[in-house]
């Protein structure tokens, strides 16, 4: 049988679809090693694209009430849910994903456009925010103040990362649009088959104003040199590039409001309560096995340590290799160089932490297989806290009492999510309040939820998504208080009845 020729993907700037020059960087099927498409930026004019969505798509949409644009988002998913089937063999061709990891990529997407959708309709005619009524100022009762937030004039530049093409792409640009704020998005390059085959499908529908939405294929080039005054960068990736955008000349010379989601040591605690044979060992078991497997562990808040009671260790252990054996064969990582780097960091961990589980398998050496790896540590091991290995790769940490165990998450430097398993009430309110300040998101779990319960793993549109220190210190969704992040906030003060009438024309967000 004959290989299909690669196809090309093209880029959507300046409301047209244009190629790149040369022959670009190669798109795999993680699976075979075989390549599938192919995308370049070379010689497309990044600066005209970025001018044109700032003087084109901004106001177009600007003109338009927050209810007018969630009706966008809502047309938006009816056109990609129209075509699911289609987007899962993207998924599965380029990223090497299961249906299962397909449909938390694309189905997920969907679904948080339609939430931004839902909930965007509630704000109705109103265009800006208001955060707060007016406040009387002075003496004169008639002197008040009031906190608004406008739309920035500029435009919303989204570098995503590989592991979720669909739902990177998706979940920024929902928030950004219903903000009024027209986006430039820059999928990373190995995965972005699914990203541009999207676009095109919302682009041929023709339901966004024109220069609303753009898309890049292929590399970032010098887009950072072409942002100014007035624009939004949002990144997601490692906390190494989040570090080098933040830090870019041009970017610190213009002062642009920049949000990062980086790297996590996503930590799982089982509670002191949570003996072996009891609903929630089982239920904090089956959680680890599902975050070591699900998208072949590469999703940035997969658990990376779990936390067990050091008198639970070897019954952990032996409960999630037991599992691991029964689980179906895990997907391979998105590309060869991320199997090479999943497996060195394999070799480094296994010299400081105990190897205790690897299920091996016999792959073609050009496919990005890697085998689950599973390790023990006991207490604060420096590299099992330092170094994320982006793959299906995880630690079980002993500790000793409640109070090491947090310690030992907040060894991560910060985190996107910590989840906690114990029948304990008193536990689970105690961990909440002390995980807190170093984590995201904390999701508690007792047996009354363990069935009900969305995941560990699993980011929602409603709450907040990003954590401090190495996690980035951003917030990538949360609700509409992410409608924040393209609103200037402003403080306007005169008559009464002036910002009366302004706040009338607003609705009220609390940030």
């Amino acid at each position: 049988m004959i290989a299909a020729e690669p196809i090309v993907l093209e880029s959507y700037l300046a409301g047209k679809w244009v190629r790149g020059d040369g022959e670009g960087a190669a798109l795999v099927d993680p699976a075979t090693g075989e390549t599938v498409a192919r995308a370049s930026s070379d010689g497309l004019d990044l600066a005209g694209a970025l001018r044109y969505a700032r003087e084109i798509g901004g106001p177009a949409l600007r003109r338009l009430s927050f209810a007018e644009r969630a009706e966008l988002l809502g047309k938006i998913a009816d056109v990609l849910a129209a075509r699911k089937d289609e987007w899962h063999e993207i998924a599965r061709r380029n990223s090497g994903n299961t249906p299962a990891d397909a449909a938390i990529d694309v189905d997920g997407a969907i679904g948080t456009l339609k939430y931004f959708a839902k909930t965007g309709a509630a704000l109705g005619s109103a265009s800006f925010l208001a955060d707060g009524g007016p406040q009387r100022l002075a003496r004169d009762a008639n002197f008040q103040g009031l906190h608004i937030g406008v739309p920035i004039d500029g435009v919303a530049i989204h570098i995503n990362a590989y592991n979720f093409p669909s739902w990177g792409l998706w979940e920024k640009a929902a928030v950004a649009l219903l903000a009024g704020v027209p986006v430039v998005a820059k999928p990373a390059t190995a995965t972005a088959w699914l990203a541009v085959a999207m676009t095109r499908a919302v682009t041929d529908a023709g339901i966004l104003p024109d220069g609303a939405l753009s898309i890049i294929a292929g590399s970032a080039g010098d887009l950072l040199l072409f942002v100014k005054f007035g624009d939004a960068l949002a990144f997601t990736g490692s906390s190494e590039t989040g570090e080098t955008i933040r830090e870019h000349p041009h970017v610190r010379g213009e002062n642009i409001r920049v949000n990062v989601e980086a790297d996590s040591l996503n930590a799982s605690l089982l509670g002191p309560d949570a003996a072996p044979g009891t609903p929630v060992f089982d239920l904090f078991v089956r959680e680890v096995v599902r975050e070591m497997t699900t998208k072949a562990g590469q999703k940035c808040t997969a658990i990376r340590r779990a936390l067990v009671p050091a008198a639970f260790a070897d019954a952990v252990v032996a409960a999630i290799s037991s599992a691991l054996d029964a689980a179906p064969e895990v997907a391979p990582v998105v590309s060869p160089s991320s199997r090479d780097a999943v497996e060195a960091g394999i070799r480094a961990l296994q010299e400081a932490a105990t190897l205790v589980y690897r299920r091996r398998h016999g792959a073609d050496e050009k496919a990005a297989y890697v085998a689950p790896a599973l390790f023990r540590a006991d207490g604060d091991v420096p590299v099992v806290h330092d170094a994320e290995i982006f793959g299906p790769v995880a630690t079980v940490v002993t500790y000793r009492d409640p109070a090491e165990a947090y310690a030992l998450a907040r060894r991560g430097g910060g985190s996107l999510v910590a989840s906690v398993f114990s029948a304990d009430p008193a536990f689970l309110a105690a961990s909440a309040a002390a995980l807190g300040a170093s984590h995201g998101r904390v999701l508690l779990v007792d047996p009354s939820i363990g069935e009900s319960h969305t995941g560990h793993g699993i980011v929602l549109p409603s709450c907040l998504h990003g954590g401090p220190g190495r996690a980035g210190n951003g917030e990538e969704l949360g609700g509409l208080r992410g409608l924040w992040f393209y609103h200037q906030r402003t403080a306007v003060q005169g008559p009464a009845p002036v910002l009366a009438e302004l706040a009338s024309r607003a609705v009220e967000i609390a940030r």
